[in-house]
C-alpha cells in the first residue's frame, strides 16, 4: 500500500522551502548575464563579491542608494504583467546614483511574497537581468521571502539596493552652480514609479476606468499608459563631456520643487517655466478626474520631466543637443528654492 506523504509543518505554516527551491531553478545561469570579470563567487552565497578597479581615479567614492516601486506594483498584479516593474526598479535606483556622477557597479534585489508564483517570478527575474545589463551593472545578489501573513494572496513587494562608483573630483553636488546658469529638463515617459497611490484612486476608484480601456487622449490602453517603464538617464548623462553638468536631480517623488532644490546652493533659486514643455497626457487626466490644484500635481508627480540637468549658459547649446532636453528655466539669486512659474 502507497504511504501518503505528510505536508511538512512549515509548508503547512505558509513557507513551502521546496516551491522556494524549484522556483529559482536555472537563476544563476541568467543572472550571471549580468556579470563582468570583476563579479567573484556565485550566485548564492551569502554575500555577493565584486572586485572594484579604482585605477585611474585620484579619490574614488562609493554611492549607494535603495528603493521601491510603491504602488505601481498594484497595477502589474492586476494586468499579470510583472518584468517591466522589475526593470523600474533598476532603473529608478541607476537614476538615483547618476546624479551624483556615479555609473552603476552592481545590483541587488529583494522580493517578498504570499507565496511564490513560478511564473511571476520568472517575470521579476527577466525584467531585473534585461535592465542590469541594459544599465551596465551586475545583478550580483538577491533575497526572496515568503511571507504569508505579511501579504495578501497574489501580492509581492520589490526592493533593490544600488552600488557605484564616482571619482570626488568628478562628484556632481551642486556647489559650481551659481546665477545665470540654465536648467535642462529631460523629458519623462509618464508616471515613472511615483504618485501611483494618487492616480489608482482617481482613475480607477473614482473614475472607474478599465486598464484595458484607452480613455482620454492616451495612445495606449490604460494599464500599459501606467506600466511605461521608468526611464534610465545614466546613458544620456555619461555622454556629456566632463565638467559640463553642474548639478543634476531625479524628479521623483516630491515633484520638481523637492528633488531640484536638493541641489541648490544656498544662495541660489530655480525659476521653472512650467509652459516651456507639454505635459502628458496622463497627468492631465488625472488632474481632471480627481479635481487636483495644478500645485499639488508638481507636488507629487514628475508632470513630465524625469530628469534635471543644471549646466552653465555657455554649454547648454552643446548639452542640449547631446540630451535632446529642453530649456526649462534658469539660475537667479535666491535662497535655495524652487519657484514654479
Amino acid at each position: 500500500m502507497r504511504k501518503v506523504e505528510k505536508q511538512k509543518a512549515y509548508a503547512a505554516a505558509g513557507v513551502d522551502l521546496e516551491l522556494g527551491n524549484r522556483v529559482k531553478r536555472g537563476l544563476h545561469e541568467r543572472v550571471r548575464t549580468t556579470f563582468g570579470p570583476e563579479v567573484l563567487g556565485r550566485v548564492g552565497g551569502f554575500g555577493g563579491l565584486f572586485r572594484a578597479d579604482f585605477r585611474g581615479m585620484k579619490e574614488p567614492v562609493l554611492v549607494s542608494s535603495i528603493d521601491g516601486v510603491g504602488t505601481k506594483l498594484k497595477i502589474a498584479i492586476a494586468l499579470g504583467r510583472h518584468a517591466s516593474v522589475a526593470q523600474d526598479l533598476v532603473n529608478h535606483c541607476i537614476n538615483d546614483i547618476a546624479v551624483t556622477g556615479a555609473r552603476p557597479l552592481f545590483f541587488l534585489d529583494y522580493i517578498g511574497a504570499e507565496r511564490l508564483d513560478p511564473l511571476v517570478f520568472d517575470q521579476l527575474i527577466s525584467g531585473f537581468t534585461k535592465a542590469c545589463k541594459e544599465g551596465g551593472c551586475a545583478l550580483i545578489g538577491g533575497e526572496t521571502a515568503q511571507l504569508p501573513d505579511m501579504y495578501h494572496t497574489g501580492e509581492y513587494d520589490l526592493a533593490g539596493c544600488i552600488i557605484g562608483l564616482v571619482d570626488r573630483t568628478r562628484l556632481l553636488d551642486g556647489s559650481r552652480i551659481v546665477p545665470s546658469d540654465i536648467v535642462i529638463g529631460l523629458p519623462s515617459n509618464g508616471l515613472h514609479t511615483n504618485g501611483y497611490s494618487l492616480a489608482r484612486k482617481v482613475l480607477l476608484n473614482k473614475m472607474r476606468f478599465d486598464l484595458l480601456q484607452t480613455v482620454g487622449g492616451l495612445s495606449r490602453p490604460l494599464g500599459e499608459e501606467l506600466l511605461r517603464i521608468h526611464k534610465n538617464y545614466h546613458p544620456v548623462m555619461a555622454a556629456i563631456p566632463q565638467g559640463r553638468i553642474k548639478g543634476a536631480a531625479h524628479i521623483t517623488g516630491g515633484g520638481l520643487g523637492d528633488n531640484l532644490s536638493r541641489v541648490l546652493p544656498a544662495t541660489c533659486d530655480a525659476l521653472v517655466d512650467t509652459s516651456s514643455w507639454k505635459v502628458p497626457a496622463i497627468f492631465r487626466l488625472i488632474q481632471r478626474g480627481g479635481g487636483i490644484s495644478t500645485a499639488e500635481m508638481y507636488e507629487v508627480f514628475n508632470m513630465g520631466i524625469g530628469m534635471v540637468l543644471v549646466v552653465s549658459k555657455h554649454h547648454a547649446p552643446e548639452v542640449l543637443a547631446l540630451c535632446k532636453g529642453k530649456v526649462i528655466g534658469q539660475i537667479t539669486p535666491g535662497s535655495g528654492r524652487v519657484l514654479l512659474d
